[in-house]
């Protein structure tokens, strides 16, 4: 199958060079999980749209100092000097959450230059989004603009590779797996060993403190295997040996999510403390890491009515989710005693209730009457079967149910 990446301009591309054209205001900053295309992003900005630029990488532990910092951004002033009245130049610093302390350095260099009026336009990239933020908000508080990079949506695999639903559904949406998959135990390798053991290891366990390393690797398994599934934090610790409390999971949830591996979906409510307090529903943000430690291979998974329902749901989940970032629309589950809707969208006022028809036996009963009874939603949605097409409703942005 034909890589065709460097043809696919993804909407963050036309974000970035939008905001590069403006005069020097802000920090550009892309955050979002590895595997998801940043760097490919701010290169072909660069190579087409001619702007010189500087890029360089805190990948390696050797280079992860304040002072590696400070020697890329005198690089990325020189290049801007030479280009003086043609735009300025570019500085990219990628991983750069891997420097301890970067924001206070990157704070002063930035400061100085704007005292200085010099032309030099920065990039920030960082594959864990929840660290990288972080240090924007403690530092960088008026000087930044985020750009989200999410994981690729089914429009976008089908667009760049000619993927069809089903492929979508099984293997998900990471670009640079898409030539392995012929081969599926290869496949599943390169997934586990490049993309989820690296963020475990690399972006989490070496990045924030963490005292149960084993407890947080066995909670995302345990979330892959209950994908698009409620479960309480009293269940997780039956499940989990040496499980601590529920407030440690509630935590090491909220790290997986950071890394935009597996997120635990809050329960809709009237008032945020309940929303706080209630079991999560937990979702993957990326059927991928699914499917790659599962047994099941592609054909196996589709002949398998419970497991491809729930790899249905999982990827309506996961699609939610990452076509809602940066936009203000919320992504919740509901239940009440045996009655449960599937996803509940909110932006403001405006909620919109989702139930997902795909061949997954449940626990609870449909809900959707009950649901509108208690919070009079603007839309219910039937996605699957006699409803909304599953492929419809999968290159359709979240934005666009509370607000069309």
């Amino acid at each position: 199958m034909e890589n065709r990446t460097g043809m696919y301009h993804r909407p963050m591309y036309h974000t970035l060079v939008k905001r590069l054209r403006e005069p020097r205001r802000f920090i550009q900053v892309l955050a979002g999980p590895r595997q998801t295309g940043k760097t490919t992003i701010v290169r072909q900005v660069a190579d087409e749209n001619r702007i010189p630029v500087h890029y360089a990488s805190a990948d390696e532990p050797t280079l992860q100092s304040r002072a590696w910092i400070e020697q890329q951004w005198e690089t990325g002033r020189s290049l801007a000097a030479e280009t003086a009245g043609k735009g300025g130049a570019l500085l990219v610093l990628d991983e750069i959450q891997k420097v301890t302390g970067w924001s206070e350095v990157v704070k002063r260099l930035w400061d100085s230059d704007t005292r200085k009026k010099n032309s030099l336009k920065v990039v920030l990239l960082g594959s864990a989004p929840l660290l990288i933020q972080r240090g924007l908000t403690e530092s960088l508080a008026g000087r930044f603009e985020t750009i989200p990079v999410i994981h690729w949506s089914y429009a976008e695999m089908r667009e760049a590779f000619g993927w069809d639903l089903d492929r979508f559904i099984y293997f998900g949406g990471y670009p640079g797996a898409v030539d392995l998959i012929a081969d599926q135990q290869r496949w599943s390798r390169y997934i586990i060993d490049s993309l989820i053991e690296t963020t475990l290891s690399r972006d989490i366990l070496l990045l924030t403190r963490v005292d149960k390393p084993a407890l947080l690797r066995r909670l995302f398994q345990l979330g892959c295997s209950h994908s698009s599934q409620i479960l309480s934090y009293q269940k997780m610790i039956g499940q989990l040996q040496d499980a601590g409390n529920t407030t440690t999971l509630a935590h090491y949830l909220e790290l997986l999510a950071g890394a935009g591996m597996l997120t635990g979906l809050h329960k809709f409510a009237a008032h945020r403390v309940r929303e706080r307090a209630s079991s999560p529903k937990l979702q993957v943000l990326n059927t991928a890491l699914i499917s790659a430690q599962s047994r099941l291979a592609f054909d196996e998974a589709r002949k398998d009515r419970e497991s491809w329902g729930r790899l249905v749901e999982s990827a309506v989940g996961a699609h939610l989710i990452n076509s809602a970032a940066g936009t203000g629309v919320e992504i919740f589950y509901w239940r009440e005693r045996s009655r449960e809707v599937d996803f509940v969208l909110q932006s403001g006022k405006t909620v919109v209730a989702v139930e997902v028809k795909s061949g997954a036996l449940k626990e609870g009963l449909p809900g959707m009457d009950a649901f509108e009874k208690a919070f009079k939603p603007k839309r219910k949605l039937l996605v699957g079967e006699d409803g909304i097409r599953l492929e419809k409703f999968l290159i359709t942005p979240a934005e666009e149910w509370v607000t069309s």
